[in-house]
């Protein structure tokens, strides 16, 4: 009798927490950075991860070095930082361009300069969520929690009451500025990872460190 029960009122809380998580951060072509008008809708990403983008033909080889700029805090009105603080969007950006310059320095040369064989990163933060606290920690112990997280992990969702980080990625060639690649994406932890659940921006961080190995992953 407890066990038919069960059943049903697991199937109901899974259904809730679906509803609230498709409620989530969606990244646009956000208006505000430059390859906006180029960044078209990327059929082929059923994940949501990368939902639009632009790439030229490039042979990414004849290139060694990489100049990054200073990560930007975007200020757009289509931002996606809801009420994240400027103090945590700032510490996000120092920690993007910290994560991100590492992750490149193990395929390029870091470069100080423009030149022939050096690639031009922009990176913009666009958007964040913070893990809600103690009910984001509380689902990776719920019966119902741990078994929405569970699908969740295994078709690359985002995780039950979890954070997360919006971006834009732009990569020049620095010797004329031509745009080669852009796109804007959302990173999370994979939906059973415990440890990113605890702090409000631990998800949105392990987020940017899969990230940076995504981009980096994307240029050899």
């Amino acid at each position: 009798m407890f066990r038919r029960n069960v059943v049903p009122l697991l199937v109901a809380a899974v259904a809730v927490l679906t509803l609230s998580a498709c409620a989530g951060v969606q990244p646009v072509p956000y208006t505000g950075i430059s390859s906006s008008s180029k960044l078209q809708q990327n059929l082929d990403d059923d994940s949501g991860k990368v939902p639009y983008k632009y790439a030229s033909p490039v042979v990414w080889s004849r290139y060694t070095q990489v100049l990054l700029d200073p990560v930007v805090v975007y200020q757009g009105s289509d931002n996606q930082f809801g009420d994240v603080k400027n103090a945590d969007r700032d510490e996000l950006a120092g920690y993007m361009e910290k994560t991100f310059s590492k992750e490149l320095a193990t395929r390029f040369q870091l470069a100080k300069q423009p030149g022939p064989d050096t690639l031009r990163v922009k990176l913009t933060l666009t958007g964040a969520e913070r893990t809600k606290p103690l009910v984001g920690q509380f689902m990776h112990f719920d019966l119902a929690g741990n078994l929405y997280n569970g699908v969740q992990a295994v078709r690359g969702g985002q995780g039950a009451f979890s954070g997360s980080v919006s971006y834009a990625v732009e990569v020049y060639d620095s010797s004329n500025g031509r745009l080669l690649k852009a796109y804007v994406s959302k990173q999370y932890p994979n939906a059973m990872n415990l440890p990113a659940a605890f702090g409000s921006l631990g998800a949105a961080k392990t987020g940017l460190d899969k990230g940076a190995a995504a981009l980096v992953a994307q240029l050899h």
